[in-house]
């Protein structure tokens, strides 16, 4: 299935869920308090965090984002990329938690036939934080999903804040099995034991508490909030590399030909998979530059450098 018609069955199941599909909005941020987009949420924060009121109930996108918290990842990791999409849906004080995941599970195995994704419901697994017995009961007696592919984790590995007093909650990530010659098997509570077996695709962020004041994770949990809302982000190139059955997102249809741009320009041949060839070790010097359409400025222009036994290449920037 083309990246394309991914990202077309992602907005046009959530528009015949009644959402509200949203444009992509610029790169750089319509949130003052951050200057690139990062996350599909970017644009809806002041209705997550509840300092405006949301013009609908609930809300879905594809947005184009920046990678800048964990940019050490790229190139170390098979799905990491400076530039990604993120698929999102959001619900503020509509649907919650049994909503949200109704909706994952049905969208990433439901029928190809239907307009759904189809991957195999017994390869996912889940993490949840280890006191969600909410989440957990949706998803074990409504999904019907095996108890051992739930991993219960503490707060510190499964919740999320703006990092100061404010709505909080607890995620619910999903994850589905590659194979075994991606990595070893998960054993012990870990969908992360090593390699790129467990590829999280999607997680949902249930803003469900007020926290208060403290440092990381050690915050009180000060009550429910009064709407509680809905945040949700699946990576659009980690859905098209296991739909593809591509070993990583750089070989997925929208990404390789800039790979194959480069191989023409260098003369250097790129290393094909997570366990390719080895060739002599060089590496690739691009110049990507991105531009705002609404500002006609230029936002960046950065050296990107890869080796290709890390396999990667290059990576890209898009016009928001």
């Amino acid at each position: 299935m083309r990246t394309s018609e991914i990202r077309q069955r992602w907005l046009d199941y959530f528009a015949s869920q009644g959402h509200e599909i949203r444009p992509s909005v610029s790169l750089v941020s319509p949130e003052p308090s951050i200057l690139f987009t990062i996350a599909g949420m970017v644009p809806f924060i002041p209705y997550i965090i509840g300092v405006e009121p949301a013009p609908w109930p609930r809300a879905a996108s594809v947005q184009k984002c920046i990678r800048t918290n964990d940019i050490d990842n790229v190139g170390r990791t098979t799905r990491h990329g400076t530039f990604f999409q993120m698929n999102g849906n959001f619900s503020f004080g509509d649907y919650f938690k049994e909503g949200a995941i109704n909706f994952a599970w049905d969208l990433l195995t439901g029928d190809q036939s239907e307009g759904k994704y189809g991957l195999d419901g017994e390869r996912m697994w889940v993490t949840i934080w280890e006191k969600d017995e909410e989440a957990f009961n949706v998803l074990t007696k409504q999904i019907g999903m095996d108890p051992r592919h739930i991993v219960r984790l503490p707060r510190e590995e499964n919740f999320w804040d703006t990092g100061q007093p404010g709505p909080a909650g607890p995620c619910c990530e999903w994850h589905y099995d590659r194979g075994p010659s991606y990595g070893p098997e998960a054993v012990g509570g870990n969908v992360d034991p090593g390699g790129d077996r467990y590829l999280e695709l999607w997680n949902l962020v249930f803003d469900q508490y007020m926290r208060g004041e403290g440092a990381g994770k050690d915050y009180p949990l000060l009550g429910e909030l009064d709407q509680k809302a809905i945040d949700t982000g699946a990576g659009l190139e980690r859905l098209a590399f296991v739909m593809q059955d591509k070993p990583n997102m750089y070989e997925i249809d929208e990404v390789y030909p800039v790979i194959a741009a480069a191989e023409e320009m260098s003369g250097k041949r790129y290393g094909l998979g997570a366990a390719g060839p080895k060739q002599e070790q060089h590496t690739t010097m691009m110049y990507a530059c991105a531009w705002s359409p609404t500002t006609s400025a230029r936002l960046s222009c950065s050296l990107v450098t890869a080796c290709a036994p890390v396999m990667m290449v290059a990576d890209m920037f898009c016009v928001a």
